[in-house]
């Protein structure tokens, strides 16, 4: 027989071996950060990722939601005839006015309320209550309500604008006016969330800094213009993205509008990108046209989030 060699290593039975190792990864702080994530992880792939890869297969299919089996691969044929369709550069063109007017005319009101609501010493918290209602409202009950004040003859702001010089009809229904409404609308139902946040922001402002612009001789304009503007760049880069977002995905005001008839009523004054892929999707059943819609409308967010990013990428 050969002898063997005392290396002068304990033997380490393989069960043994495996249980150890399985106990340092129990008690790394790494693996038990994963373990609490894991549900939400499973959720996430279930409901968002497995969808989104699935409609991403669909842009590139020919199929309908009734009869799914019949789907056949037609390559880039939807995203081309997406561009080639004139309602989507409509819809398209109506999103883009909105984001240019809404946005920023939103985000300026919500920095102004906030700059002078952070000045209140009293009663703070229930303006802030007041002012941020509109955002937690049934988006369905807000546009309803807007529509009796935009109602031809009865309309309380109606009434007030035609002494203004404006026609006195319904905005909501009118062609012309229905895309300012769903503005008015939109700015009015956001407004207030995004004071909130610059509310936040104001905070995180040293009261040394305005002191000190005081006893410079600077007075409320100069303060407001050359602290408060540029120390809030990070919270407006938010605010102005989160706008961009929800303006592109506008959805429930544009429905409401419709009562139940053609989306994007009065005749596609107030279809939106969102709309354009609902009603292809779903009204007329072409849900790999819809899908391919869908992923434009993904692409175009985030080209503009990357392009936001870079122009402020050295404020924030």
């Amino acid at each position: 027989m050969t002898p063997k060699l005392d290396t002068g290593r304990p033997i380490i039975h393989p069960k043994r071996g495996l249980r150890s190792r399985l106990g340092r990864l129990g008690s790394s702080s790494t693996f038990v950060g994963y373990l609490f994530v894991a549900p939400i992880l499973i959720l996430m792939g279930i409901w968002f990722y497995y969808p989104l890869l699935q409609s991403f297969i669909y842009s590139f299919q020919d199929i309908s939601f009734l009869n799914p089996d019949t789907a056949k691969f037609i390559g880039f044929s939807n995203y081309i005839e997406i561009v080639k369709d004139k309602d989507f550069w409509t819809a398209l063109r109506h999103s883009a006015l909105l984001t240019v007017v809404a946005v920023p005319l939103q985000a300026l009101i919500a920095l102004v309320i906030a700059v002078n609501l952070n000045k209140v010493r009293q009663l703070k918290g229930v303006f802030r209550t007041l002012y941020y209602m509109p955002y937690i409202t049934s988006t369905i009950a807000v546009t309803t309500v807007f529509m009796y004040l935009f109602m031809q003859h009865d309309g309380i702001a109606t009434k007030a604008l035609s002494w203004l010089g404006f026609r006195d009809v319904s905005w909501y229904a009118d062609v012309k006016l229905a895309l300012p409404f769903l503005m008015i609308l939109t700015i009015w139902t956001y407004v207030g969330f995004y004071m909130v946040v610059y509310l936040g922001g104001l905070q995180t402002i040293p009261n040394d800094i305005y002191e000190a612009a005081r006893v410079d001789g600077a007075n409320g304009w100069q303060q407001f213009w050359k602290i408060t503007v540029p120390m809030l760049k990070p919270v407006t880069f938010l605010v102005i993205m989160s706008g961009i977002i929800n303006v592109m995905q506008l959805f429930d005001q544009p429905y409401a509008l419709a009562r139940n008839g053609s989306l994007g009523s009065p005749a596609g004054a107030t279809s939106t990108i969102v709309i354009y892929f609902y009603s292809q999707a779903f009204s007329y059943n072409r849900a790999g046209y819809g899908s391919a819609a869908a992923f434009i409308i993904f692409a175009i967010i985030i080209t503009l989030s990357m392009l936001q990013k870079r122009f402020v990428r050295e404020e924030i």
